[in-house]
C-alpha cells in the first residue's frame, strides 16, 4: 500500500470524528475558562451571603426584671423596739404569704424571749427598790422617834431646872448663876435638837424621794416595755394582699431576722397600679430614656402582653450579687394591668429605643469597620469591598445610611482573598450629604426623647416608710 495514501490530509472525516473534536475543545475551552474566571469563586469558597434589607427598623433593649407595686402599705413590727434596747429580733410565726387580710388581724408573732428576760430583769429591781423605800422609810420613822424622845426629855429638864432656879434664889449667887447656865445649856441643846429634827425631815424626804424616783422610772420603763410587748403581735394597717418583706439574702419568713432600725415584716400591696423594676447593663444603659415605650411579659403567663412607660432611670449603676457587670435600675410603669399579675413576678421587658420607618439595614455579621466602614459585596461572581456609611443598630443588624441598595447582597462569612479585594468608595459628596442627613436625624430624635420624657407625670408621693417627717419621692 503506497505511503501517500496516509499521510494525506484531504481524506474524508467520519462524522462521529468530528464530534469528539468539538466536544475535547469545549472541555479545553471551559478548562481555561476555570482557571482564568473562576479565581474568586474558588478562593471563596464557602461564602455565605444575605440580600440586605430594606423597611420598617427597631431597636430594642431588652432586661428581665420583676413585678412590683407601684404603692404598697408596709407592715412593721414596733418601731420603738431601739428605745427599749432591743436592736434585733426574729420572726417567731407570720401567715402564709399571698393570704388575703382584713385590717387589724393576725399577721405575725415576733420572737419576745430578750423582751422577757428585760421585763423580768426591771420587775426584779422594782421589788428591790420598793424594799429599799420600805427600809429608808423604817429607818426614818425610827431616827425621827429618837430626836422626839431626846427633845421630850430636855423639854422636862428645862422645866425641872427652871424649879431648880426658883428654889435656890435665896441661895448664894454662885449656885444660882450655876442653875442658869445649866437651864441655858439646856435650852442650847433642845434648840440644836429641833434643828437636828428639822434637817432630819429634809434628809429623809430627800432620800425616799430619790428611792421614789429610782422606783418610778422603773415602773415606767415596765410599762415602756409592756407596750412593746403588745407591738410584737403585729396586725395588718390595711386590708390586702400579703407579701414577704424582701432582703438581700432572701424574703422574710419564720426565723428571719428583724432590724429595730428598719422592722419591716411585710407589706400590702396596691395591686391595681404595678411596674415592673428591671436592670439594665451599663453598657446599654445610655440608650435609655425616661419616656420610652416598654413591652413587658411575665414569666409565669408567656401568652400575656403588657406595655408600659419608663418612669424612671436611676443616676447612679450598682453590683448585683453573682453579676460582674454594673446595673442600673429602671423603672416601668404598666399603662395597663391584670388580675393574674402578682408581685416578684420575674418579666422580660423590650425596650424599644427608636423606631425608623424606611431604612436598609444589613446584619451584623457584615458590617466591618477599621479605617473604613464597609461591606463585602457579591455581584455575579466577583466580590468586592463597598464602603458604607453605618448609623444605629440593635442585637442583630445595623441601619446602612449609604453605600448599598436593596438589590445588593453582602456577605455574612468573607473571601479568603478579603485583604485583596478592591474597595469601591463613596462619593466625597454623598458622604458628607449622609453624615448631615444622620446628624439632623439624630438630633430629631434627642427632641423627641426629650418631649416624650416631659410627657411623663411626676408623682410627688408621701412615703410611708418615713418616720418624723414625710420623704418626698418623684418618680
Amino acid at each position: 500500500m503506497p505511503v501517500d495514501r496516509f499521510v494525506n490530509l484531504n481524506f474524508p472525516i467520519p462524522t462521529f470524528m468530528k464530534l469528539g473534536i468539538i466536544i475535547a475543545g469545549a472541555v479545553v475551552l471551559a478548562a481555561l475558562g476555570y482557571f482564568y474566571f473562576g479565581q474568586n469563586t474558588t478562593a471563596s469558597s464557602g461564602v455565605i451571603t444575605t440580600a440586605v434589607k430594606e423597611g420598617p427598623f427597631s431597636i430594642y433593649v431588652s432586661a428581665t426584671g420583676e413585678l412590683k407595686a407601684k404603692h404598697s402599705t408596709k407592715v412593721r413590727g414596733p418601731q420603738s423596739m431601739r428605745s427599749v434596747g432591743i436592736w434585733q429580733t426574729s420572726i417567731s410565726s407570720i401567715i402564709p404569704e399571698g393570704t388575703i387580710v382584713s385590717k387589724g388581724e393576725f399577721v405575725a408573732e415576733l420572737d419576745k424571749t430578750e423582751l422577757a428576760s428585760k421585763m423580768q430583769e426591771v420587775q426584779t429591781e422594782i421589788e428591790k427598790i420598793q424594799t429599799q423605800l420600805e427600809q429608808a422609810k423604817i429607818d426614818t420613822t425610827i431616827e425621827m422617834k429618837d430626836i422626839r424622845d431626846e427633845i421630850a426629855n430636855l423639854e422636862f429638864s428645862i422645866e425641872q431646872e427652871k424649879l431648880e432656879i426658883e428654889k435656890n434664889r435665896y441661895e448664894p449667887e454662885m449656885i444660882i448663876e450655876q442653875s442658869r447656865l445649866k437651864l441655858e445649856k439646856s435650852k442650847r441643846d433642845y434648840d440644836q435638837l429641833l434643828n437636828k429634827l428639822e434637817l432630819k425631815k429634809i434628809q429623809s424626804n430627800a432620800k425616799i424621794g430619790e428611792i421614789d424616783a429610782n422606783l418610778r422610772q422603773q415602773s415606767n420603763r415596765l410599762s415602756q416595755l409592756s407596750a412593746v410587748a403588745s407591738e410584737f403581735t403585729i396586725t395588718a394597717p390595711e386590708a390586702g394582699m400579703l407579701v414577704y418583706e424582701k432582703t438581700w439574702n432572701g424574703k422574710k419568713g419564720p426565723g428571719s431576722q428583724v432590724s429595730g432600725w428598719d422592722p419591716v415584716v411585710a407589706e400590702l400591696p396596691d395591686l391595681s397600679e404595678m411596674t415592673s423594676v428591671l436592670f439594665v447593663n451599663e453598657v446599654d444603659i445610655s440608650k435609655v430614656k425616661k419616656g420610652q415605650v416598654v413591652t413587658v411579659k411575665v414569666d409565669a403567663f408567656p401568652e400575656k402582653e403588657f406595655h408600659g412607660t419608663i418612669n424612671n432611670v436611676a443616676n447612679i449603676g450598682q453590683q448585683l450579687r453573682n453579676q460582674d457587670a454594673k446595673v442600673f435600675e429602671v423603672i416601668v410603669d404598666l399603662t395597663k394591668v391584670d388580675s393574674v399579675l402578682r408581685p416578684s413576678m420575674t418579666t422580660s421587658n423590650e425596650i424599644l429605643v427608636y423606631a425608623f420607618d424606611e431604612v436598609i439595614t444589613v446584619p451584623l455579621e457584615s458590617y466591618r469597620k477599621d479605617s473604613i466602614e464597609y461591606v463585602v459585596v457579591k455581584e455575579g461572581g466577583n466580590y468586592h469591598k463597598q464602603e458604607v456609611i453605618g448609623h444605629s443598630s440593635n442585637n442583630e443588624e445595623i441601619i446602612i445610611a449609604a453605600g448599598l441598595t436593596s438589590k445588593d447582597l453582602v456577605c455574612l462569612t468573607f473571601p479568603d482573598n478579603l485583604a485583596e479585594l478592591h474597595v469601591r468608595m463613596l462619593d466625597k459628596e454623598v458622604k458628607e450629604q449622609t453624615l448631615e442627613k444622620i446628624k439632623l436625624a439624630d438630633a430629631a430624635r434627642s427632641k423627641s426623647e426629650r418631649e416624650a420624657a416631659l410627657a411623663v407625670k411626676e408623682e410627688i408621693v408621701t412615703s410611708p416608710e418615713s418616720s418624723g417627717g414625710d420623704i418626698i419621692i418623684i418618680n
